[in-house]
């Protein structure tokens, strides 16, 4: 049975993909992918996290068929190890997941069919899987077949006709080929294995941290001392720090956001370095016995308010860009700063919860790829080439054409109405008037395994003009 199911899903696999883009055929191949572990794994779906997972699974090929931009597609192929990941254990972190779906994807075949003997540390290969027995059934009447065909071919014109006649050019070897890649896809995720070693690690330790054996009051008093005057001496100079920069912006703001160009392009970078820096302090003082010592409520709290004056920096950083932004519009790069500003500023506050819970490290780490993963799923529904040209074009003092028009063809549509609407350089309004015919032209050549939202928008606008 599994059989017949793998054998067809990878026929339905070539069929979807095979010399296509990425489209509807995403959404479908999710479907079927679906179906195939639920009807080889129906007990794991029982599983709420399991179900969840299935669930953002579709909702992120839905989300690459309405948006069809890279970030969509990539977040759906993480959701998809995830899935598999949570079907080999649903109990373990997220990165496990990660792990285990990308174990099973790539090797889960090869690992069902072998099996190791804990006495010889040799793979056995399962007694019900005899490949040299198939390859020798299949391979050797094959090739003497063939040597026979061309020897027969030279003594008889009568049969060296009839085998000239036969035309074997239907047969796509590239086609094959894909199936083949197909089915061992299929083969792999049909039952997911685990990394052993890793989920079994990851389920028997905890979040919380515990006192450790060699715990030296004499010890943790010189450490302590010298975090307190650490943490003392980096918070007065971020205080210093913060009211220089608070000056800094507002003179800024009030006289030419241009002048902030340089402080973003420069500081940034380093300024989330040294919060990172920060973060690893903290965790370096509070990484063990530390926290049980009776007299460091003083380092604690100092380390408190270090974590929040970060994060007051973390806003002040914020501030600059949007004054960037508002004046200049928005980048990759510059939507990349807020993000990497809320990742950091998650970061604090994680750290925060781990220094006043007493947690370890691995919390820290489930908890952050959890937010993550979440933050990721958030990103892929946006259209971000289109909503930066919206932006750009009805808000920014200063819309760079050029910029927008190098986008992907998700805002070619935006560009034309914006084109339309308002008088443009004859370059730029060529140029976008040929993005725009070459967007139609796409869409119009596509497959249906190609078909996005924007096809169906197109076919209704054809409609309603032919109407």
């Amino acid at each position: 049975m599994k059989q017949a199911i793998i054998i067809l899903s990878s026929l339905v696999f070539s069929t979807l993909f095979y010399s296509q883009n990425i489209g509807l055929n995403l959404s479908i191949f999710s479907i079927l992918t679906l179906i195939v572990l639920i009807i080889s794994n129906t007990n794991k779906f029982k599983n709420k996290a399991t179900i969840i997972y299935a669930l953002l699974y579709l909702v992120t090929a839905a989300i690459v068929f309405f948006q069809h931009t890279t970030l969509s597609i990539i977040t759906n192929c993480v959701v998809f190890f995830t899935l598999i990941g949570s079907i080999t254990e649903a109990r373990s972190s997220i990165f496990v997941n990660w792990l285990n779906g990308f174990y099973t994807t790539v090797a889960g075949f090869f690992h069902r069919s072998f099996h190791f003997n804990e006495k010889e540390a040799k793979p056995i290969l399962k007694k019900d899987i005899d490949f040299i027995h198939w390859i020798k059934l299949i391979g050797i009447p094959l090739v003497f077949i063939i040597v026979f065909i061309l020897l027969y071919k030279n003594g008889n014109s009568v049969f060296n006709d009839l085998i000239s006649q036969i035309n074997l050019k239907f047969i796509n070897m590239q086609w094959i080929l894909f199936s083949v890649l197909g089915y061992f896809l299929f083969s792999n995720i049909i039952n997911p294995v685990e990394v052993e070693h890793a989920t079994k690690l990851d389920l028997e330790t905890g979040n919380s941290l515990f006192k450790g054996k060699n715990f030296s009051e004499e010890d943790l008093k010189k450490e302590k001392q010298l975090g307190t005057t650490l943490m003392l001496l980096l918070n007065v100079l971020i205080v210093f720090y913060l009211v220089t920069d608070i000056i800094a912006i507002s003179t800024s703001a009030t006289s030419n956001a241009e002048t902030l160009s340089n402080q973003v392009h420069s500081g940034i970078n380093a300024l989330i370095a040294s919060i990172v820096i920060a973060i690893v302090i903290i965790l370096y003082f509070f990484r063990g016995n530390l926290n049980f010592y009776k007299d460091n409520k003083t380092l604690k709290s100092l380390a408190f308010i270090w974590i929040i004056l970060n994060a007051v920096l973390v806003i002040l950083i914020a501030l600059k860009n949007n004054i960037y932004v508002s004046s200049f519009g928005f980048t990759y790069k510059r939507v990349g700063v807020y993000i990497y500003l809320l990742l950091t500023f998650i970061g604090l506050v994680t750290t925060f919860l781990k220094v006043l819970k007493v947690k370890n490290l691995l919390f820290l780490f489930r908890v952050n790829t959890q937010i993550a993963f979440a933050i990721l799923m958030l990103c892929s529904a946006v259209n971000w080439d289109y909503h930066i040209t919206y932006y750009n074009i009805n808000y920014a003092q200063s819309v760079d054409l050029n910029y927008l028009i190098k986008l992907s063809n998700n805002n070619a549509s935006l560009l034309k109405t914006y084109n339309d609407k308002n008088t443009l350089s004859s370059n730029n309004y060529k140029r976008i008037n040929n993005k725009h015919t070459n967007f139609i032209e796409l869409l119009e050549d596509r497959n249906w395994q190609e078909y996005t939202y924007e096809n169906l928008k197109q076919s209704n606008n054809t409609k309603t003009q032919n109407y």
